[in-house]
Order: structure tokens, then C-alpha cells, then sequence
């Protein structure tokens, strides 16, 4: 689909989505040092990417907010297209990060109810 200058594909999001988790499969893997014979992980772990991704969705809600708030002043140079676009790229990665955060708990509640 194409709306004004911008190019909207329907699976650009999904392919976005393949190629960061390809990127942090390639930045976990685990390193042997040969002297301890200890598998330890690489310099990126989880938590480092988890904040990354809320750092990210943050950075998109405001500049969300701050195209709309430009369109609604009447800046020329922001169009209603990229306030639209950005306004939804924020809503999806907010979606997103819910969907996470329920598994998350899920899979906690899960791990609390086991006999230990």
C-alpha cells in the first residue's frame, strides 16, 4: 500500500521483527573459555535487550506525540500521513511490549505453581 510518500508494506513489521531476533540469536551465543571450561554468556544478555526494546518503544510513543502535536499547530512540514504512521508504529510496539509482558507473567505464575 502506498500513502503519499511512504511505502507501507504489510509484512515490513514482521521482517523487522525476524531480522532483530536473528541479530540477538547471533549476539547470545555462548562463549567456553578454555582455560575455566565455563560456558558463559555473551556481552548482551537479556536484560540489556529487554531494555533496548522499552528504550525503543518510549523513544517512539514521544516522537508519536511529537509529530501530532507539530500537525496539530499547523507545521508544514509534518504531514497528517507521518503523524498517522507514527501514532501506529507507536501503538503496535506498545501492544507488543503488553503481549511480552503477559507472557512474562504467565510464565511466572506458571514456574510459582510448581511443586517444588
Amino acid at each position: 500500500m502506498k500513502i503519499g510518500s511512504f511505502d507501507i508494506a504489510a509484512n515490513s513489521l514482521y521482517a523487522e521483527m525476524q531480522s532483530l531476533s536473528t541479530h540477538a540469536r547471533n549476539n547470545i551465543t555462548p562463549e567456553v573459555k578454555p582455560d575455566q571450561g565455563v560456558v558463559k554468556s555473551s556481552t548482551t544478555d537479556f536484560g540489556e535487550l529487554f531494555q533496548k526494546a522499552l528504550s525503543n518503544v518510549n523513544d517512539l510513543g514521544h516522537e508519536s506525540k511529537a509529530k501530532v502535536t507539530a500537525f496539530e499547530m499547523g507545521d508544514k512540514s509534518v504531514s497528517i500521513a507521518d503523524a498517522m504512521i507514527a501514532k501506529e508504529k507507536s501503538g503496535v510496539a506498545f501492544e507488543a511490549t503488553l503481549q511480552v509482558r503477559n507472557k512474562v507473567l504467565e510464565a511466572y505464575q506458571k514456574i510459582m505453581q510448581m511443586p517444588v
